[in-house]
Parts: C-alpha cells; sequence; structure tokens
C-alpha cells in the first residue's frame, strides 16, 4: 500500500489530505482565521458552579465560558493547583488524558503501569478559584470549548503527564521485546512528579532520541508553570501546533512513503521540524514543483468536492444521503434501483455492506462526531442483520476516534456515537446562507407579498405619510410587477397609498422595508 500525505498551502488556509493508494482517507483544514485550540492550555477562572449539571463553566477569556464537566476534573487537579501555592487509574482515564492529541492524531489503547493504587477523588471547585485546564473539544455553533483539568503535553514519541505517576505504551506496538524495551526506557528518562505515555511512533527508537523528545516536553510544562505563577486569569499559556504541523507530528509514520509540499514556506518549517524530532524521515519531505496544482495532480479535488455533498454513490448503483440536524446526523442508505423479490434481502444484504464501509469511511473524512442515526435497507434475516452489525465495527477499528454503537432494530436503524473534537468539515468550509439561515429553504413570493400587506394594513391605522418607498428585491419587484394590472398597483389601489418601487440587490429576497419618502426614515420595524 502506497501512503502518501499531500499539503496544499494558499494566502487564506493549508489543505492536508492523506491517501492510500491515490483513495482519500483523511482530510484535513486549518483555518487562519480559525485557529486549532484543541491541546491549548489557559489559567482560567471559575465562573459558575452547576452540582445539577455536574459541571463548572470556566472565564478563559473567549466569547463563550468553557465547560468543565466533573468527569473531566483529573485526580492530578489538586496537585496541579499547587503549583499556585509553590514561588485516572484504568486504562480508559488514560486515553481521555491523552486528549491534546487532535482529531487528526493518533488516540491509541494503552498498557498502564501504575506504582500505586490511589482513590479517586473529586476537586471541590469553587467561584472565582483559578485552575489550569487545557482545551478538548472545539466550540461548535452556541457552545463552548470543553475542557479538562489533566493537562498533558503531546510529543512525536511521548506525552509528558505532569503530576502523574504512570508509564503507558500503546497497544499499537505488538512486539512484547519491544515493548518491555520502550517501558524499561521510560522508567530511566521519567522525570520527577511527571507521568508518561510511549506512543506508536516510538517504536524502534533509541533512548537518545526518547529522551531529547522528553527534554523538549519538560520545558514546555516549566514554561507554563512559570507562566501560571506570574500571569492574571484568564491567560492562554501554552498554544499547541497548528493542524498541519500537528498532522505531521502524529501521522507522518515510517508506512508513509512520501509527503509532497506546495508551499516553499510550508516546505522548510516542515523539514525543519522532522529534522528536530526524526531526521531519518526528513528525506521523504519533497517539495512539489509541478504547474498544475498539487491536488488535481494527484486527483484529490473532485474527491474533496464529494465530500460537500449529501448524497454519496456505492459501487452496486446504490446510494448513502447525509443530512445534519441540531441533535444528530441521519444517514439514509437506498438501493437505488429495484430488484425482484427473490433477490430482494441477497441485494439490499450487498447494498447494505457497501454503505457500511463508505459510512465509516464518509465519517472519517467529513469529521462528522456525535449522535448518528443510520436507515439501513430492511433486513429480514436476524444473520445479515449481525453481518451488518461485525462490518461496522471491524471498519470502525480504522477509525481514531472513539465509536460505540448498537445493533440494528427490526426497522432496520442503527444508532452509533462518535467522538466529536471539533466541527466536522462541511461546517468548517462553509457559511450559513444569510437568506435562508441554514435551512436551505425561502419563503415563497406569495408569502412575502401577504406579509408586506399586513404592515400596510397596520399602518394605514397610524401611519402619517401617503408617499413611501418600497425597496425590495429585483427577484421580489418582478413579482409585484407581473401582470396587466401589477399586484403593485393592486396594493397601491386597495390602500391608497403611493409606493414607489425600489430595487435592491442587498435586501434579503423574503423580507423588504418600507420608507419615507419625505423624510428617509424606515418605517419598517414599526409596524411589524
Amino acid at each position: 500500500m502506497n501512503k502518501e500525505i499531500i499539503i496544499n498551502s494558499s494566502t487564506t488556509q493549508n489543505r492536508v489530505a492523506i491517501t492510500e493508494d491515490g483513495y482519500l482517507v483523511d482530510f484535513f483544514v486549518d483555518h487562519p482565521e480559525k485557529e486549532r485550540m484543541v491541546g491549548d492550555v489557559y489559567l482560567g477562572k471559575v465562573a459558575r458552579v452547576l452540582p445539577g449539571i455536574r459541571a463548572a463553566f470556566i472565564d478563559i477569556g473567549l466569547k463563550h465560558d468553557a465547560f468543565l464537566h466533573f468527569s473531566d476534573i483529573g485526580e492530578r487537579t489538586e496537585a496541579l493547583q499547587g503549583i499556585f501555592e509553590d514561588d485516572d487509574d484504568d486504562e480508559e482515564e488514560l486515553q481521555t488524558n491523552e486528549q491534546p492529541l487532535p482529531q487528526n492524531s493518533e488516540q491509541p489503547t494503552l498498557e498502564v503501569e501504575k506504582p500505586e493504587q490511589k482513590e479517586k477523588q473529586t476537586t471541590k471547585l469553587h467561584k472565582g478559584q483559578e485552575i489550569l485546564i487545557q482545551i478538548l473539544k472545539e466550540p461548535v455553533k452556541d457552545k463552548g470549548v470543553r475542557v479538562t483539568s489533566s493537562i498533558s503535553i503531546p510529543g512525536r514519541f511521548c506525552v509528558l503527564l505532569p503530576m502523574d505517576f504512570k508509564i503507558g505504551v500503546s497497544k499499537k506496538i505488538t512486539d512484547f521485546r519491544e515493548r518491555k524495551r520502550l517501558r524499561k526506557i521510560a522508567r530511566g528518562i521519567l522525570p520527577k512528579n511527571c507521568g508518561l505515555i510511549i506512543r506508536t511512533a516510538a517504536k524502534e527508537q533509541d533512548e537518545e532520541s526518547l529522551s531529547a523528545d522528553l527534554k523538549y516536553l519538560v520545558k514546555i510544562w516549566k514554561d507554563i508553570e512559570d507562566d501560571a505563577k506570574k500571569l492574571d486569569p484568564p491567560s492562554l499559556l501554552y498554544k499547541d501546533l497548528s493542524t498541519t504541523i500537528s498532522v505531521i507530528r502524529d501521522l507522518f509514520t515510517p508506512d508513509v512513503s512520501k509527503v509532497f509540499v506546495d508551499s516553499k514556506k510550508l516546505y522548510k518549517e516542515i523539514r525543519n521540524y522532522v529534522q528536530f524530532v526524526q531526521p531519518a524521515l526528513s528525506d521523504r519531505i519533497e517539495l512539489f514543483k509541478e504547474g498544475e496544482p498539487i491536488f488535481e495532480s494527484f486527483k484529490i479535488e473532485q474527491q474533496i468536492k464529494a465530500l460537500m455533498g449529501r448524497k454519496v454513490s456505492l459501487p452496486s448503483g446504490g446510494h448513502i444521503v447525509i443530512e445534519h440536524t441540531e441533535a444528530m446526523t441521519v444517514i439514509d442508505v437506498n438501493s437505488g434501483r429495484y430488484a425482484a423479490k427473490k433477490d430482494q434481502e441477497l441485494n439490499s444484504l450487498k447494498t447494505d455492506l457497501e454503505a457500511s464501509r463508505e459510512i465509516v469511511r464518509q465519517l472519517r473524512l467529513r469529521d462528522i462526531g456525535g449522535l448518528l442515526v443510520v436507515d439501513f435497507i430492511d433486513l429480514e434475516d436476524d444473520k445479515n442483520r449481525k453481518k451488518i452489525y461485525d462490518e461496522l465495527k471491524k471498519e470502525f477499528k480504522k477509525d481514531r476516534a472513539k465509536t460505540a454503537m448498537l445493533p440494528m432494530t427490526e426497522f432496520g436503524l442503527m444508532q452509533i456515537t462518535r467522538e466529536r473534537v471539533r466541527e466536522n468539515i462541511v461546517q468548517s468550509m462553509t457559511e450559513v446562507c444569510s437568506y435562508c439561515q441554514g435551512s436551505g429553504l425561502l419563503t415563497k413570493k406569495s408569502n412575502t407579498i401577504h406579509e408586506l400587506e399586513a404592515w400596510l394594513k397596520r399602518y394605514k391605522l397610524e401611519g402619517k405619510y401617503r408617499s413611501l418607498i418600497l425597496k425590495v428585491h429585483p427577484s421580489l419587484a418582478e413579482s409585484l410587477q407581473k401582470g396587466f394590472i401589477s399586484t403593485h398597483k393592486k396594493i397601491q389601489l386597495k390602500y391608497f397609498l403611493k409606493l414607489n418601487l425600489s430595487k435592491d440587490e442587498k435586501i434579503n429576497p423574503q423580507s423588504f422595508r418600507l420608507v419615507a419618502k419625505k423624510t428617509g426614515e424606515d418605517l419598517t420595524e414599526e409596524f411589524i
């Protein structure tokens, strides 16, 4: 398998594509106007504590206060709070402590070595308290960031856990002797009052490389400590790497044959970083110099455009439709063509299996998280339903995000939850339409004209001007002027008002503005 990382840089954004044999498997966009926040460390102040929802809100200087759930208050919190005074116990919790790794980074399962078993404690927070927190999830729509009080600093080969005593080794390193060697190195280089996670990239690396990476992380933590003592909340103490560099840090592994970059500046930045963390891979970074756009040259652009659509075709002729709602993402599986009744179960199974593979791929590519409901084509045989469940389970093993799912119901529905760290690709690359506000629907012109008449009825009772300027979008003006006796003339005669029609492309097609001709005063809001 030929695995490549292709990076396209422009004046407004960086785009990173990861391909396997030319097939797009991961895609990331780095927007300058919306910098990546996952992994950033802040000194915040507790704004509110709400025991009813088991959460606190932390002021970190953003538009919305950060959300700190009690489950994200780690046992290291009290120890971390101790830095203001001076001049998890299981495998699943340790995975949470590795959260500064972005959605585009690996999240390996770990084997954890614990020197001593401690009873889990919950830190009692109070309003006005200073607290160190780290961002777990970026803001989505009107929701603020989600944070944790368990700080961790990720590097190329390891993750530093300040005020911890655990040693973890990624389970993706399967060789027993290699695991034992890395654990021994970890014990030897472990700093005082710190824990350590050995990442997958550390496989076959020598002690010197791991030690150098760790020293760099310790220096970052010392700088965070020093700034936390000097600065007042809210303050940003540590900014994690950009999306582009974090992809190189976390996903540029020995199985990647080449990294192509079309920007000389970014090429130098990436090459300097790789020469610092893992010089052996620096020769695989190549500056793309051809005249044709890099994504078109590698046939990626067309695959990216497909990400923005609702409908995704399947090999057998079926398709899936992806719809986003406020509460969940709904995916519908369709056969796309009629099948003879005797072959219906077999054809439905084939389409559902194809859809299972494509759904997991689309969730990864689009970075869709939260609750998902999939409406598969109905299957009568329980064994076939089980095959769909098993196929999804197998495909989700390739996904770095945490997922959970329930078996298919009798109605052919399957419920899935996928870890959400940031906005999905569609949300990050698009803006809400100023006309329809994201609904995709516009009010019929006849309804807008009806609202105009209702406004004029109210105005006639109290209004003092008899000559008004009616400002509307050209498309609505066209509807008002249609017919032998236009609607515009009928309205003037009906309400005994002089309405001078003015076309304005800046006005929403669903609305109108009425201005007094004599004074220029906008009267619209007075009679809504």
